[in-house]
């Protein structure tokens, strides 16, 4: 008879209580929770030395957020699955999600059988996404096409800011640029988070392309 080994994991949250919950809703038959730690940093840190078979990730996090270490797990693990859990349930979190690699997102009100079923369904190389257990791409077409039409909220201007931070440029360099202050280039990249609701340079960046706005 042959035994299914069971499914080694990581938990990265900021929150201790939080860490100790999920820990306990993921220690019975079928997990192994290799370590739990508060921050993006050691959580690859971690994932070098022991490398799981599934990160259980925080988006938001001291230093460097959920979004930004999926991309560097997954660069560096392309067989790492990373299930997101969080409390935040806005379409762009679950998009962003998507493009930087991971394979389900889960809201932190979740039940202890639905968090167990989602870490078994990612494992099994399916993913677990709001609307339905469907693929990526069926899940967020919809929030795709939504941030297609947030570009039409923003100025000219904001999109020329849009077009500098995507291009890897720092305020100083876009306002030289531009012929603007520093701080009124700042004021036009927060103008421009609130209103694709996006949180990250990352984010900014990855809208501009798929926005066609880099050419």
């Amino acid at each position: 008879m042959t035994s299914t080994a069971p499914i080694r994991l990581i938990i990265v949250d900021d929150h201790p209580l939080v860490r100790e919950g999920i820990r306990g809703a993921l220690s019975s038959t079928g997990f192994v929770v290799l370590g739990d730690v508060g921050s993006a940093e050691d959580a690859i840190a971690l994932a070098r030395r022991d490398v799981p078979d599934v990160v259980v990730m925080d988006i938001t996090l001291p230093g460097m957020n959920g979004i930004e270490a999926v991309e560097v797990l997954r660069r560096e693990h392309p067989a790492l699955r990373v299930l997101m859990l969080s409390v935040h349930d806005h379409p762009e979190y679950v998009l962003e999600s998507v493009r930087a690699g991971a394979h389900g997102y889960l809201r932190k009100d979740s039940l202890p059988d639905e968090l167990r079923e989602a870490v078994r369904t990612v494992h099994r190389g399916n993913t677990v996404f709001p609307a339905a257990r469907v693929g990526a791409a069926e899940t967020t077409a919809p929030i795709i096409a939504a941030a297609a039409e947030r570009l039409e909220l923003l100025t000219r201007r904001e999109r020329d800011v849009l077009v500098g931070i995507a291009s890897g440029k720092a305020n100083k360099e876009i306002a030289g640029d531009l012929a603007l202050s520093v701080r009124t280039v700042e004021g036009y990249r927060e103008s421009l988070m609130a209103k694709l609701a996006i949180k990250t340079t990352a984010g900014l960046t990855r809208f501009a392309m798929e926005s066609k706005l880099l050419g």
